[in-house]
């Protein structure tokens, strides 16, 4: 499947990229992004991200002729600060987060990320990592599966999804994705079958979300990203899904906001100071064409700030 990045033309307006700058792809995925940013730099310098070793080896073959421009780190975005501080980098232009799983990932039904191939249960964005989608499926208790499934998956029937998954794994280990997605479906009424989503969609986010730690990483990078870009760079963030869109709005709000003294406060007392400026007041969303053309971007929402 021919990789076509997301919102690529949206987020490189949006970078307002400086042909000396140095910027950040903490998503690096199949690289389109990076190219994207690496020819448009001119003395300049890239650090493109990933903690799928596989993307940066796959990557690194695609972003060839741009290797003097650019870094290849192989850890998670989570770790941004730490990242820029081995590097010996205080401050950089941008940063760009696709906060979806890449189509790599999806494409490779041995990761065990899709519902719609057979393959073990694994869903792990880094396969050094110890926690699987099988340990969440078959050792997690049900209070807690419901909870993520419910959470995370933002799905209705989570209740019903958690304990069919706990009376199925006393019989024998839920071992593969097709058969995960046969409990699943087994557990929702015939109505939720004739929707139009798959009925394993969203347990299958949950869960990939759970093993992944995607929330928490996400937020650990809202909280470090802000500080490490220098006055008027921008970050910009895709999400795919409410959970992601949310913490990202907020992150960006707060930052906006700066003080949080109450309205009648004669002075600042909490010492909080704007750090951002939204600069897209509603998220930019794919256009019909990019929608045709990738169906995997339909739900994408891009939001960009920048450094005050």
């Amino acid at each position: 499947m021919e990789h076509i990045p997301v919102l690529l033309q949206e987020c490189i307006e949006a970078l307002a990229i400086k042909p000396g700058g140095v910027y950040l792809d903490g998503t690096l995925g199949r690289g389109g992004h990076s190219l994207e940013i690496a020819r448009r730099l001119e003395g300049g310098g890239l650090i493109a991200v990933d903690k799928d070793a596989a993307a940066i080896e796959n990557a690194g073959n695609i972003l060839a002729p741009y290797a003097d421009k650019v870094t290849l780190v192989c850890d998670d975005f989570r770790n941004v600060g730490a990242i820029l501080d081995r590097l010996g980098i205080d401050k950089v232009d941008g940063m760009l987060f696709d906060l979806g799983v890449s189509s790599p990932q999806l494409d490779d039904a041995g990761r065990g990320f899709s519902y719609m191939a057979d393959a073990p249960l694994d869903m792990r964005m880094d396969a050094q990592q110890r926690l699987t989608a099988y340990d969440v499926v078959n050792t997690w208790p049900e209070s807690e599966l419901r909870r993520i499934i419910g959470e995370y998956g933002e799905e209705r029937y989570a209740a019903s999804i958690a304990a069919r998954i706990c009376r199925e794994r006393e019989k024998a280990p839920i071992e593969t994705t097709l058969r995960l997605v046969e409990v699943i479906r087994s557990a929702m009424p015939a109505k939720a079958l004739r929707e139009k989503q798959h009925p394993a969609k969203r347990t299958f986010q949950a869960v990939r979300i759970a093993v992944n730690d995607e929330l928490g990483a996400i937020r650990e990078m809202l909280q470090t990203a802000p500080d490490r870009l220098s006055t008027g760079g921008r970050l910009c963030v895709i999400s795919f899904h409410s959970l992601e869109d949310r913490l990202v709005k907020e992150a960006f709000l707060a930052r906006a906001r700066g003080c949080t003294c109450p309205p009648d406060f004669p002075v600042c007392v909490c010492g909080f100071r704007q750090t951002l400026r939204i600069v897209t007041k509603k998220p930019v969303v794919p256009t019909e064409e990019e929608i045709k053309a990738n169906p995997r971007a339909r739900s994408a929402k891009l939001r960009v700030a920048e450094r005050v």
